[in-house]
């Protein structure tokens, strides 16, 4: 008789900073009828893979709406809902993202009493995932044996052998010296993929160790999970704002939950 494989903890982790500069307020500002934080606490609260969830911030009136928000979707029976009080020395505007997930972590560990094999980061800035994105990434850490996996999307836009920069005596260069640009139509050069910002998944041992070798989060053993560009909004100024809003005011959120 075999045993039946034990279902990993994971530990979802929402940043939620008050002290936005672009869009003030951004995390509680109203998009689409409903403050911001609620669209990623919504995935995270509605993911099948995840254990237990956690928002981060300093800000007061941050914390007292997650609590409502995380009582009206409903926290799932075995599944955790942490608000996490963050030090303000972690909450100023050049504050690194890892030590306030590793401060969230350690917090969580000591009052659940457990040590969790999976860390799930995942921005506010990006409403449109949904709560089968974050389970996407979590299977695909673990069917890798990956050190973190990031939410990703193609953008051939801005091609690395496109870019040129400027040197010191005006002239244009190549940005990238290794790689020069001899192919000039776009469909002809492979793919390139960037960052949505939104879901960095995690081994525990990685975010603990902190020694990323590909950028943030980034170890030599990171896989994307490709998502289609409509939903890879990243917000960081009033346009991205309004964009995402319209977004979900279209329907694409509600479809793909569909």
């Amino acid at each position: 008789m075999t045993k039946e494989k034990k279902q990993p903890h994971v530990l979802a982790i929402i940043p939620a900073r008050g002290g936005s500069k672009r869009v003030p307020r951004k995390n509680i500002k109203r998009m689409a009828g409903r403050p911001l934080i609620y669209y990623m606490l919504e995935a995270a609260l509605n993911s099948k893979s995840v254990t237990h969830v956690a928002l981060s911030s300093e800000d007061d009136a941050i914390l007292a709406t997650a609590k409502r928000l995380s009582k009206k979707i409903g926290v799932s029976k075995g599944k955790t809902f942490s608000l996490i009080k963050r030090p303000k020395r972690l909450a100023t505007d050049t504050a690194a993202t890892l030590p306030v997930v590793q401060h969230a972590l350690q917090k969580v560990e000591k009052e659940e009493g457990i040590v969790f094999d999976v860390v799930v980061l995942l921005q506010p800035n990006s409403p449109l995932i949904v709560w089968q994105d974050i389970d996407n990434t979590v299977d695909i850490l673990l069917r890798r044996n990956a050190d973190s996996v990031w939410s990703v999307y193609q953008d051939n836009a801005l091609h690395p052998v496109k870019m040129k920069k400027l040197l010191p005596d005006g002239r244009l260069a190549q940005m990238v010296p290794s790689m020069p640009e001899r192919t000039f139509r776009r469909q002809d050069l492979p793919d390139t993929y960037k960052r949505n910002g939104g879901i960095y998944t995690s081994t525990r041992d990685f975010v603990v160790r902190g020694q990323f070798k590909t950028g943030y989060f980034g170890g030599k053993n990171t896989y994307p999970y490709v998502m289609p560009e409509e939903r890879s909004v990243d917000i960081d100024t009033p346009k991205d704002f309004l964009f995402a809003e319209m977004l979900i005011q279209k329907g694409y959120r509600r479809y793909f939950l569909e």
